[in-house]
Formats: C-alpha cells, sequence, structure tokens
C-alpha cells in the first residue's frame, strides 16, 4: 500500500482503494488533516470523506508515507546555527589551524595551552573558529550536534489533495504504457509500482524502454514466453539484458560506464583519486553470468522471432561488440546446436560471417556521392530515422528534394518527432547558436552549428525553418481533423501556456512529491528562496563530502555562494558538511535574499549541487527549494531551517552516473524559478559552463507548450475557444499534472 501511496501522491492525490458512505467528521481525522496542514499539505472534499472513513491503520500509513516523502524524520542540521546572520570564518583560521594540528602534540605547539580538542580529534585555537555558532568541526566539517524541526507550517499555500481510487490507479497505469514519450524516472518508478499492483492491461505499449518495465515483470511472474510479442528485434532483446545488468533503461555501452564512473572518481587531490580502482571495479560489476534457464529463455526468443535473417544481424550491427559478449555469455553457440533452434544457428552464422547489409552504411555512402535519389529512397523506408536527419539532409541536398521525399512517409511519423522538428528549427538553423546535447550516458554539451549553415544566406535558412513549421502545422491539423468531434468549445487553463511538452528531456531524477515537467516555471510568493540539500540517509558514518551551491550570473559577471564563499551578495550558505553521521544523514542550506538580487543588477541565479567527493551523487540525495509569502524562520539552537509546508519542489537522485547537477534557475525579472534538470562534470559547480545553462534556458523557451498544441487541436477541429470553465472540452492543470496522458495529443 505504501507504493501506492507514493505513486498517488506524485499525482498530488491520495489513494484509498474503497470508500464507505458519509460519516460526520471523527476527531482521528481532525487530527491527520492538521498534521498534513504542518506538511504543507491539505484534503479536498472527496479524499476528506474518504480519509473520514477509513481506518486507523490507513490513516497512520498515510500520515507515516507523507512524513517520508517530506523527510521530517531526516536531519536537517546545518553546520553552523547562526548561518543566516553575517560572519563567515575566513580563510586565515583554516590556515592557522591546520598548523595547530600539524604540530599537536609537541613542544613547539604554539597553542598548546589555548586550542579546544573537538571529538573528531582537531583542536581549535582560541580566537579563532566562534566554536558556540558551530554544530560540528568547523575544520573538517564532521557534525556532532542534530536537532529536530521546530519551525513548520509556516508556509502560505497548501497542496490541496483529491482522491485516487483502484479504477484512477488503473487508468494511470494505461496512460503510463501508452505514453508516447519515454519516461521519465518519476513515471518508470510508478510504472514499477503499479505493475506490482494490478495485472498488466490488454494496451498496446507506446516506447521501447516502457516494454522492457513489462517484460520484467512477466518474467517475475513466470511468464516468459509472453514477452515474445514485445520483441520486435534482437536490439529489444539487448536492452532487455542490458536493463536488467546495469538498471539502465537505454543501451549505454561498457566502455561509456567505464569512462564516466572512472572521471567521477578522479579528485583533485591525488590521494584521493580513485579513479583507476573504480574502473577496474566498474569493469568487474559489468561482467556477463547466466545461468542454464536464463540462456534458454535467450535462445528461444531469438529462434522465434518473426524477423528476418539479414534484418535481425542488421539490427544486431551497431552493437556488435556487445552483442559478441552475450553470444559467449549466454552460451548460444551450444543451444544453436539443439534441435529446434534452426533459425538461431542461422543467425549466428550470418552474424559470425558478416553476410549482410548494413542500411545506414548504405545510407552514408550514397550521401557522400550525393546522390539525393538513391538517398531518399532509403530513407523513406525508416520513417522515423528520417525525421532525426531531417535537418542535416536539408543543407546537404537542399529543402525543395528533401522535404519533398519526406512528405511522402510524413503520415509514418510519431507525432513526437515532428514537433520535435518544429520546436528546434529555430536553433539547429541559427549559425550564431550552440546547441545543447546529451549524449548517451554522458552529460550536457555545447556543440557548434552545423558548418554548412554558413553556405545559406539568412533569407534561405529562413525558408527552411519556415519549411519545417508548414510542415508540422499542416501534419498535426490533418491528424486532429482526420478525429470526429461533437464538441463545440474548448477551455484551456492559462497555466498551460507556461508548460512545455513533454518530449526530448528524460528527467533521471525522481520527484516523490507531486510531479512538474521540465521547464515549469514556480513564481516566488515571498522574499526569500532557501535551497536545501540532504544526504547519507540509511548509510554508516563516513566521509561523504556533496556540496550545495549557486551561482549569480550578471551581464558581464558572475559569482558563487558555495563551501569556499559561504556569504555573496544576496546569499548565505549554512557552511559545509564533510563527514555525515551515521544513518540520519545531513543537510546544508542557502539563503537567496531576492530584493537585494535585484538591487544588484542579478539577471539569474543558478541552483547546483555535486559531489566533491571521489564518486558519483549520493544516491537518494534530494535536493530543492523553499519559499513562502511569509517569513522563513531558523532555529535558533540549532541552525535548522527545513520545514515541510514551504518546500516548493524537490528530486532525489536516483542515477548512479552524475558528478554534477543543475536543479534549477531563479529568473529575477520575473521572480520565477524554472526546473530543468543539467548533469555536469566536474569536482566543483564552478566546472559548469554557463553556455550550457543558457543553451538549455534557450531550448526549454523554444519547446512548444501544452497550451499551443491544444489550440492546434482546437483550429483543426473547429472549436471554441472560452475564456470559462464550462465548456464541452476542459484542459486544466489538474488534468496536465499527468504527463502521460497529456501525449495522447500526440496524434500517430
Amino acid at each position: 500500500m505504501n507504493g501506492l501511496l507514493k505513486v498517488s501522491l506524485r499525482q498530488q492525490a491520495i489513494f484509498i482503494a474503497e470508500t464507505m458512505e458519509t460519516q460526520p467528521l471523527s476527531a482521528s481525522t481532525a487530527a491527520l488533516i492538521a498534521n498534513m496542514v504542518k506538511l504543507g499539505y491539505s484534503a479536498g472534499p472527496a479524499l476528506l470523506q474518504a480519509l473520514n472513513v477509513a481506518s486507523a491503520a490507513m490513516q497512520d500509513e498515510v500520515l507515516a508515507t507523507l512524513r517520508e516523502v517530506t523527510g521530517v524524520n531526516k536531519n536537517w542540521t546545518p553546520l553552523v546555527i547562526d548561518w543566516d546572520m553575517p560572519g563567515a570564518a575566513s580563510h586565515g583560521y583554516h590556515v592557522m589551524t591546520a598548523f595547530a594540528n600539524a604540530f599537536k602534540g609537541t613542544d613547539t605547539t604554539l597553542y598548546k595551552q589555548t586550542t579546544t580538542t573537538l571529538p573528531c580529534g582537531h583542536i581549535i585555537p582560541d580566537n579563532t573558529f566562534p566554536l558556540e555558532r558551530y554544530n560540528g568541526c568547523p575544520f573538517c566539517g564532521t557534525p556532532f550536534v542534530f536537532g529536530e524541526l521546530e519551525h513548520v507550517g509556516q508556509g502560505s499555500k497548501l497542496k490541496i489533495l483529491d482522491l485516487w481510487t483502484i479504477k484512477d490507479a488503473q487508468a494511470f497505469l494505461e496512460d503510463l504504457l501508452t505514453s508516447k514519450t519515454a519516461l521519465d524516472a518519476s513515471q518508470t518508478d510508478s510504472l514499477k509500482i503499479l505493475l506490482q499492483n494490478f495485472p498488466v492491461p490488454a494496451v498496446t505499449v507506446g516506447m521501447k524502454e516502457t516494454a522492457m518495465l513489462v517484460i520484467d515483470i512477466l518474467i517475475d511472474q513466470q511468464q516468459a514466453a509472453k514477452a515474445q510479442v514485445l520483441f520486435t528485434s534482437p536490439a529489444d532483446i539487448l536492452r532487455y539484458l542490458w536493463y536488467k545488468h546495469t538498471g539502465f533503461l537505454q543501451v549505454i555501452e561498457p566502455k561509456t560506464i567505464l569512462k564516466r564512473k572512472s572521471k567521477n572518481h578522479q579528485h583533485i587531490h591525488a590521494e584521493q583519486d580513485m579513479s583507476v580502482v573504480a574502473r577496474i571495479f566498474s569493469k568487474a560489476l559489468l561482467k556477463l553470468k547466466y545461468d542454464r534457464q536464463q540462456c534458454l529463455m535467450v535462445a528461444r526468443w531469438l529462434n522465434n522471432m518473426d524477423m528476418g535473417l539479414e534484418q535481425m544481424c542488421e539490427s544486431m550491427h551497431p552493437k556488435r561488440a556487445m552483442w559478441v559478449r552475450f553470444i559467449r555469455a549466454l552460451r548460444l553457440a551450444e543451444y544453436s546446436k539443439r534441435p529446434g533452434f534452426t533459425k538461431l544457428k542461422e543467425l549466428l552464422d550470418y552474424f559470425y560471417n558478416e553476410t549482410y547489409s548494413v542500411w545506414q552504411g548504405d545510407v552514408n555512402d550514397y550521401r557522400l556521392r550525393l546522390d539525393a535519389e538513391k538517398t531518399f529512397q532509403l530513407l523513406k523506408q525508416r520513417p522515423g530515422l528520417f525525421a532525426r536527419s531531417l535537418f542535416a539532409n536539408m543543407l546537404w541536398f537542399g529543402e525543395v528534394d528533401t522535404i519533398a521525399a519526406f512528405k511522402e512517409v510524413i503520415d509514418k511519423v510519431p507525432a513526437r518527432l515532428i514537433l520535435t522538428l518544429s520546436m528546434y528549427a529555430d536553433i539547429y538553423f541559427d549559425p550564431a547558436t550552440d546547441r545543447v546535447v546529451k549524449p548517451l550516458g554522458s552529460v550536457s554539451k555545447t556543440i557548434p552549428a552545423n558548418p554548412l549553415l554558413s553556405a545559406y544566406s539568412p533569407e534561405h535558412r529562413a525558408v527552411m525553418v519556415k519549411a519545417v513549421k508548414d510542415l508540422y502545422e499542416m501534419v498535426m491539423i490533418k491528424r486532429f481533423a482526420a478525429i470526429e468531434n461533437t464538441n463545440v468549445s474548448m477551455y484551456i487553463d492559462p497555466v498551460l501556456f507556461k508548460i512545455p511538452l513533454a518530449i526530448g528531456d528524460r528527467s533521471e531524477t525522481v520527484q516523490d512529491m507531486p510531479m512538474a515537467l521540465q521547464g515549469t516555471r514556480f513564481p516566488v510568493e515571498g522574499d526569500t528562496v532557501r535551497l536545501f540539500m540532504q544526504w547519507g540517509t540509511g548509510l554508516k558514518a563516513q566521509h561523504l563530502d556533496m556540496d550545495l551551491s549557486c551561482r549569480i550570473i550578471y551581464e558581464t559577471t558572475a559569482e558563487m555562494c558555495y563551501f569556499g564563499n559561504l556569504n555573496t551578495t544576496g546569499c548565505r550558505h549554512s557552511g559545509d558538511i564533510r563527514e555525515i553521521p551515521s544513518q540520519i544523514g545531513t543537510a546544508e542550506y542557502i539563503d537567496m535574499n531576492l530584493d537585494i538580487l535585484q538591487k544588484a543588477d542579478a539577471k539569474y541565479v543558478v541552483f547546483t549541487c555535486n559531489a566533491y567527493s571521489a564518486g558519483d551523487l549520493a544516491l537518494n540525495l534530494t535536493v530543492g527549494w523553499m519559499n513562502s509569502k511569509y517569513p522563513m524562520k531558523v532555529s535558533n539552537k540549532t541552525g535548522v531551517a527545513y520545514d515541510p509546508s514551504c518546500v516548493q519542489h524537490q528530486v532525489r537522485i536516483v542515477n548512479g552516473l552524475s558528478k554534477g547537477l543543475v536543479f534549477g534557475v531563479l529568473e529575477l525579472a520575473t521572480r520565477e524559478i524554472i526546473w530543468l534538470e543539467i548533469p555536469f562534470d566536474g569536482q566543483l559547480a564552478k566546472n559548469l559552463h554557463i553556455k550550457t545553462v543558457e543553451g538549455m534556458l534557450q531550448r526549454l523557451n523554444s519547446k512548444q507548450t501544452i497550451g499551443q498544441l491544444l489550440q492546434v487541436k482546437a483550429k483543426a477541429q473547429g472549436l471554441v475557444l472560452t475564456d470559462t470553465a464550462d465548456a464541452d472540452e476542459m484542459y486544466t492543470a489538474e488534468w496536465a499534472r499527468n504527463t502521460a496522458a497529456v501525449t495522447g495529443l500526440l496524434i500517430d
């Protein structure tokens, strides 16, 4: 039940399986609602009645889940008690303390009679760090004192939760399975939970990655034969095998994983550099080993696949090196000699002897020969790949012939690809704009514009952009118009014009609170934004140094608030913790004063977290921000500043390949926080290139919003747009919360 409660909470609801007749509000229900308000939540009418008739155990579980998600049972004590006040420790104090510890216990110790020894073993000279202001050692960042939450319920805006029933859960499960865009980490986690609680519905799975999760649950239920229909090519089998081995739903090659792990374990200080050890350890973990039952299962999948041998080999060719490893580990050569495995034997002969042609190789060959006719003839065989290479082919062969050939197969192209082409045409065809890309398994990078753009005049490039946008509008209007609709009017919530469509951004963090799409803008209600980071819960005491920081961007300069600069213009940091206590974790904060930042003419503030320790960002590390119309207090006893009722958004790290992460940008002009996710390299936040952030913002601004797509639908179906919420078709913020259902607008 706890899992279903978490899934429903991501949809701003609470799952209750059964409801009963209305009863007078009980004292236990009133107490539950009061506790929910302290956490920043309240119940809508339907949920209130359902909670009122729920058992005491169910009410306790609801509250326990809310407390778990909001993290009230974690340790939120910072290093500095009155960190929101000026007076940061100077660099000289660290030098003096380092000197004192280097010579402690010797007769030459300058501070022998004037030091304080802390539980961590370090001695602090008098007249350096004011120890009364610290919860731990100011020199090594080890905390000793742990406080509790003192100030709760300060939030100025409650999150109203709705009732989620079994019917709602099953409908959400179908939406996730049929989603026409790749699921993010939150949706993936929700789908896993739902598949464990409900049977797989008879629907067409929309994405390859989603199919892997369904296959996995079928195999767990000893129904491997039923999974056969979900494999359309050997590439799907490889994807599943790699997912089971690494947890990645995309096929990230071993060399990429090893490179990322090794790079993440590099350290500024050579004695702490663990890159070689990490590479060796990761390589050992990537070794393949399967039992006989697993080998036979895969052999049957390949042998029974309804696909030609040459096509199967071509599907295997891009990952040929990986396939060689899997064929050996799965003993497929041995199984191919068994009776009934004739196709598997022929497949291995074809594959090892390379008696097949590669489609992509033929395309590249004809492109280099400038043979447009044969190139387009091949591309039309695979409309999706034609769409992905459309821009490059327009520059190579000209837009007239390319668009004409593409139109012949455009009806077979998924709507998400057509929409992507329209959104990014302006950026791609601008020679002055660097594009932000994220290679598989890597971090976000900026790449220069296509050099062929310089061969075309600005007017010609504008014609190309218009051709792409006209193509998108023509196709979407045609597809919407083909659907019979007897409705007359449509209402679009204004907020939907600020929410971008979930296309092309695979979020790798889990949102345990109500979900939001990358690019969503959160208005700041008060004058203070408080960043928070919590990590180490459930781990033994150890050195695990995660850093919370922010970068303030001005017109021509930038400055940072981080562990080396605790106080800067409009920002205050709570101190650098480098050693985590056992099991309860630890926390850091940054307060940002918007009035001071605006007076200083700051444009943006970029929120970042990164692993200073050798390794990746700690799993289950939680980052986010708080804001409230009312002042948010800080405990004058321990410095604890976390209040779940003020949390506007938070995410949890679950991916093991990220060293640093941008998780938000405060835009001072509009007083809005843009949630985005940009992984970056480097031990320090200053390793993040501002161009990458600017490129990501430009990319998000170019994306079409849900409201804009609904306008196209209204135009195609002749619906009248109204300003009141009493239309025949109503699209509200609550409807858009289910991002998988929104993809239903992408008609194929």
